[in-house]
């Protein structure tokens, strides 16, 4: 990414939790320890959650990487801060289940955003299905048929 000066003076300070994207533009890490922070953070979610996200989070810094435009670069920098704010730190990550998305955001997203949306749903119920392929209260049903 091309940092202008401007641009790496906003990423100096780092404060505990930016509260809106004003602040979090004010509280911006350069693209590199925000890249390295968030794979230290993935560390310590389950291990599907781990692998989803570490390919994710290299796809979308790749993709990012020759962006010149300093809006752009701020929206795509605070907005991987404030995922990584959200992240819990430490071995409590273990037991994080994400969090609802808040409808207006999804109102505010375009079809093609939503439709991307839906793909990341459908992917992460795969991930998180029985290994043998069939529905939960199947496998619990038949087990119990003799009395």
């Amino acid at each position: 990414m091309a940092l202008r000066p401007t641009l790496i003076r906003l990423a100096e300070s780092v404060s505990a939790r930016p509260l809106n994207l004003q602040q979090a533009s004010a509280a911006l890490l350069p693209p590199i320890p925000l890249y390295r922070n968030i794979l230290r953070a993935h560390r310590y979610l389950p291990v599907e959650m781990r692998s989803l996200g570490d390919v994710y989070v290299r796809a979308e810094f790749r993709r990012h990487q020759k962006v010149d435009n300093p809006l752009h670069i701020i929206g795509f920098l605070s907005q991987w801060k404030l995922y990584l704010d959200q992240l819990p730190a430490g071995p409590e990550g273990q037991h994080f289940k994400g969090k609802k998305l808040d409808p207006t955001l999804i109102e505010k997203m375009s079809a093609e955003q939503v439709g991307q949306l839906y793909e990341v749903m459908q992917v992460s119920k795969d991930v998180w299905r029985p290994s043998s392929g069939q529905p939960a209260n199947e496998n619990d049903g038949g087990s119990n048929s003799k009395s």
